[in-house]
């Protein structure tokens, strides 16, 4: 069914009344305003970690809540109302994902309670060109005495500009385009041939630009197995793709919601403007269309809690939805709200930046809607 158990519905007003209150949109505006480094306050990620949040997917016996996708999606949710910059979806979605399923005991004993405990952010490494596609994986991992040698470049790295630790995949085998002979790998970003170029983004927030020369690794930073780590790639990637779909589906809900109290307010000509039929109607038929994201992402955050390596349909088709519905949402909330939308008085223009960043990333629309029709035979 796609509702809500008990838990999730308290697990989602706690997440709401947290964000509300310790992280509104004017929170991003100061992040924004003072340049900070990191792209997101220190302070708010540990106050996640209190609230549990940090450990919501890392399981009991890790030391975590074992709480499922569909408690993280909630939490992604809220955290896509008020535009809460925070590294909840790189670290304590893809990283205790990744390291919770495949990392070895001593990965896991170092850096699952570290997550945890809000002590360590973890980025992880995927993309290399201006289009999401990690088959196309073409950093090199030679073999180089007991462990291999990474050379090459990575883009866009999300929170990579303020990362404890960074999880890249590598080409060990095979040619960019193949998704045999990728390999995922534990790098310290402060290792020797790493260089990192903090990158200014859209939406106010943090990632970077990697550099890898020559790095070295050893056997023990392989995260899964050597050659075989696409399957962990897609898994990782779901989890991230997921995360920003229920942030998109939350960012088309308050731009809707604030969209309406704006027609409710705004008069012309001696009324109100949402007593414009016209109006009315585009209204309506947003809502509805809000309404089947939040139903399209819960379905696949259900399917990645029944089944994390056969989700990946759901999860595009979610990500897809989301995207779109988000788009829709933020264009209608700036030609309702006329030209001040436009301006930097009100906060509409703010959600459509982190719509348009959240829906390119890990895959826009088309890649995700091209991914389901293939797998269709279409």
């Amino acid at each position: 069914m796609l509702v809500l158990n008990h838990d999730q519905v308290m697990l989602q007003d706690a997440a709401r009344g947290f964000v509300t209150d310790r992280a509104p949109v004017a929170a991003l505006r100061t992040i924004r305003d003072e340049k900070i480094a990191d792209g997101f306050d220190r302070d708010l990620w540990r106050q996640m970690a209190d609230m549990g949040w940090t450990g919501i997917l890392v399981p009991e016996d890790q030391g975590g809540l074992g709480f499922g996708f569909v408690g993280a999606g909630v939490i992604c949710e809220e955290i896509g109302r008020t535009l809460t910059a925070s590294p909840f979806l790189s670290t304590a979605m893809m990283a205790a994902t990744a390291l919770s399923r495949a990392g070895t005991p001593a990965q896991q004993e170092r850096w699952l309670p570290a997550i945890v405990a809000g002590e360590a952010v973890i980025a992880t490494a995927i993309d290399e060109g201006r289009k999401h596609d990690p088959a196309k994986t073409a950093l090199k991992a030679e073999r180089s005495g007991n462990g291999f040698r990474l050379t090459g470049i990575k883009t866009y790295v999300v929170d990579g500009q303020a990362a404890d630790a960074l999880i890249v995949a590598a080409r060990t085998a095979g040619a960019p385009g193949e998704t045999e002979g990728i390999s995922l790998f534990l790098v310290d970003p402060k290792a020797r041939g790493l260089a990192s170029e903090r990158l200014v983004t859209l939406d106010s927030r943090g990632a970077a630009e990697l550099t890898f020369d020559g790095v070295q690794v050893t056997a023990d930073d392989v995260i899964g197995e050597v050659d075989a780590g696409h399957g962990l790639v897609e898994v990782v990637l779901a989890a991230g793709r997921a995360g920003l779909a229920a942030e998109l589906s939350g960012n088309a809900q308050e731009s809707f919601a604030r969209t309406v109290a704006y027609l409710r307010e705004r008069k012309q000509f001696g009324r109100t403007i949402g007593a414009f039929q016209a109006l009315q109607h585009r209204a309506a038929h947003l809502f509805c269309e809000v309404e089947l994201a939040r139903s399209a992402v819960l379905s696949a955050l259900q399917a990645l809690d029944a089944d994390a390596d056969k989700a990946s349909l759901a999860v595009s088709v979610a990500k897809a939805k989301a995207a779109q519905v988000a788009r829709l949402a933020s264009q209608e909330a700036i030609q309702m709200h006329g030209g001040i939308g436009m301006t930097d008085a009100i906060d509409i223009g703010l959600f459509m930046k982190r719509m348009q960043v959240a829906s390119e990333l890990y895959g826009d629309a088309d890649f995700h809607t091209d991914r389901v029709a293939l797998a269709r035979g279409f």
